[in-house]
């Protein structure tokens, strides 16, 4: 009797069950997605699982256990190359079973056992997709509300007579600065303007001292007796 044997046994001896699922798990590494029965599938999901499980610890020492069970090299370099990065992000659930239909003959139920390759997707439970759509109704209210309390404390501001004073004084300030400014360019400016008036005056001077010599000159001498 088999009492606690949880594994099926396919085959008739256990040396041929294990060359069986050693050759089916080198051949699903290697391809991928390969067809078998319901049966065997099932048995090697948990081979499958347990090494890529293994090659994401990516120790020597899970990778000489892997090699204990796998007898081809090559596999077991892809597998802790390709197949560990792309598992990253999940825990379990490495493979996947789709049943084809029986297989004429013996009526066995054939299927396909394939890697998981989709990204795991976490959909969120019925009571967070309620928060988020209260939230999401909830959003335009709040920003409505607060658009409004900016306008009234805008319009507060205006009334309050405190502004008003600070724009007095504000008002005040720009005021006298503006006036500070203008005494300081004025006696700039007249120092300016009698500078010019100085140099005019020596201009006109050395005009009539020109204009006399030229008339001295053009007059004619008188003869002497």
């Amino acid at each position: 009797m088999r009492h606690r044997k949880r594994s099926r046994r396919l085959v008739g001896k256990w040396e041929h069950r294990k060359a069986l699922l050693r050759n089916l798990l080198v051949a699903l590494f290697l391809h991928e997605r390969i067809k078998t029965t319901e049966a065997k599938a099932k048995e090697l999901r948990r081979l499958a699982d347990k090494m890529i499980t293994l090659a994401k610890k990516g120790d020597l020492a899970a990778r000489r256990q892997a090699l204990s069970i796998l007898p081809d090299k090559a596999v077991v370099r892809k597998l802790f190359s390709e197949i560990k990065d792309r598992y990253a992000y999940r825990q379990s659930g490495f493979t996947r079973i789709v049943r084809i239909g029986p297989r004429r003959g013996d009526a066995a139920m054939m299927v396909f056992i394939e890697l998981v390759t989709d990204k795991l997707e976490h959909k969120p439970s019925p009571q967070k997709r309620r928060v988020e759509e209260e939230a999401k109704v909830q959003a335009p209210v709040k920003e409505a509300t607060s658009e409004e309390t900016l306008q009234e404390e805008q319009e507060k501001k205006e009334l309050s007579p405190e502004a008003k004073t600070t724009e007095a004084e504000e008002s005040k300030a720009s005021e006298g600065a503006v006036e500070a400014s203008a005494e300081k360019e004025t006696p700039e400016a007249g120092s300016e303007s009698e500078e010019v008036r100085a140099s005019t005056e020596e201009k006109t001077e050395g005009e009539k001292e020109a204009s006399s010599a030229e008339e001295a000159s053009s007059k004619p001498e008188k003869p002497a007796e």
